[in-house]
């Protein structure tokens, strides 16, 4: 090409791909193995030493991963990507660079429920510690650093309620701070949102979700946009300090900004072992190449959706970023003008056990704890996703005993809302 900046569609399908070298093969290859050869001792020296890049161990990294990564760092505008087994995996791998026993993090309250189990719970017993924000209330993120603050979580659309996130009021508190804001990104992808652009410097995925698209491939990705000085003030000592296991090197300072991609690839997922398999790796290549289009399909439907759920008598309340009435809408016109998402949820006036009965009515939509699928997905959180919370922290988070949430698929939407009418009137 020429020096023109190739375009959001273009990046989704051609971004980090090369024709195999070796079979002229268009599409990337699954390279299924779990290592690979040497060129001589040196070369293998260089290789563990970091004084070379190249392949050592699939569990490390593998060739067709490598083309996932480097296709969703530039679309998310990051300098470098780590790919892992699942988008916890991704939380893992991240936190572990930055905390040790005792350190604080901060999160927004409203998350995906097993993001909030994760921090909750998993995250004690490496002595990790929440404390928690609210992201309509971005004071309570001030007044919840402290000095054993490390980084500050959110996502750009939260999970399950659709609700937009100020990204860059946040950034603006964990600069201040002296600390990185990662976002977990899923619901929106890089189509919508990109977390990079608005003071974001680390962000997240599941890639399971909406880069994948079709409910087949379990993933997660670690993005670095390369924005953030680890050595400031000695707060980060597995970027700053001499790593004893490299001889003695500081991967700040040989890897500039792309350091904390290293970090996480060759201190977190090499020794914490989550790798993503090139099989599934191959399958989300594939997903991310039509993301643009489904992306859009998703909101336009999403948007047609929650408009027919707003009108129904039935409905107590709808939560839905992309309509006028919204609380969010103003959020959602700023970071995505494209389109609100195609995540979101509703309150039935039947309370608890009307939320239950729906589910069990809908035939189109599928009953399943999945969200960014081609298929249209209906969950209950408050019996589900979000049952390991109490009553109070449910509500919190946007999963009341009422609230039904709705993943938009890209069928019709004509079909999608005579389910949900036949269903709502059973």
């Amino acid at each position: 090409m020429s020096d023109r900046l190739p375009g959001f569609s273009t990046l989704a399908v051609h971004a980090g791909a090369q024709p195999d070298p070796t079979t002229g093969a268009r599409a990337t290859p699954i390279y299924q193995t779990t290592s690979f050869v040497f060129n001589d001792a040196d070369h293998a020296a260089s290789l563990f030493g970091l004084q070379a890049f190249g392949n050592i161990y699939t569990r490390i990294g593998n060739p067709t991963n490598a083309v996932l990564e480097e296709r969703v760092a530039a679309l998310e505008g990051g300098t470098a990507a780590l790919a892992v087994a699942s988008g916890h995996a991704a939380q893992v791998v991240v936190l572990q660079q930055l905390l040790q026993p005792g350190d604080e993090f901060i999160a927004a309250r409203k998350l995906y429920g097993g993001s909030i189990n994760q921090f909750t719970h998993a995250f004690k017993s490496f002595g990790w510690n929440v404390v928690w924000a609210d992201p309509d209330d971005i004071a309570s993120f001030e007044r919840a650093v402290t000095p054993r603050t490390k980084a500050i979580f959110i996502e750009s659309i939260a999970n399950p309620g659709g609700s937009i996130t100020d990204i860059e009021a946040i950034s603006t508190v964990a600069a201040k701070a002296g600390v990185p804001l990662i976002v977990d990104n899923t619901l929106a992808s890089p189509y919508l949102i990109r977390p990079i652009d608005h003071g974001a410097d680390i962000v997240v995925h599941s890639l399971t979700k909406f880069l994948g698209g079709h409910g087949n491939s379990l993933g997660g990705i670690i993005v670095d946009a390369g924005t953030f000085d680890w050595s400031t003030g000695g707060k980060y000592p597995m970027l700053s300090e001499p790593r004893p296991e490299y001889h003695g090197i500081r991967l700040q300072e040989t890897f500039g900004n792309f350091a904390f991609a290293i970090a996480c690839r060759v201190l977190g997922l090499r020794d914490l072992g989550p790798a993503l398999s090139p099989f599934n790796a191959f399958m989300i290549l594939t997903g991310i190449e039509t993301l643009p289009l489904r992306m859009q399909k998703h909101c336009d439907n999403a948007k047609a959706v929650a408009e027919f759920l707003a009108g129904h008598p039935a409905v107590a309340s709808v939560s839905y970023a992309g309509l006028a009435s919204d609380k969010y809408n103003r959020l959602a016109r700023k970071y995505a003008p494209k389109g609100a998402g195609a995540v979101f949820t509703f309150s039935l006036k039947g309370g608890y056990d009307a939320g239950v009965n729906l589910v069990s009515k809908l035939q189109l939509f599928s009953h399943l704890a999945n969200v960014g699928d081609t298929r249209s997905l209906v969950i209950h959180p408050a019996s589900t996703t979000h049952s390991q919370l109490d009553d109070a922290a449910k509500v919190k988070s946007g999963a009341g005993p009422d609230v039904v949430r709705l993943s938009i698929g890209i069928e019709d939407k004509e079909d999608l809302i005579a389910d949900l009418e036949q269903a709502l009137g059973a």
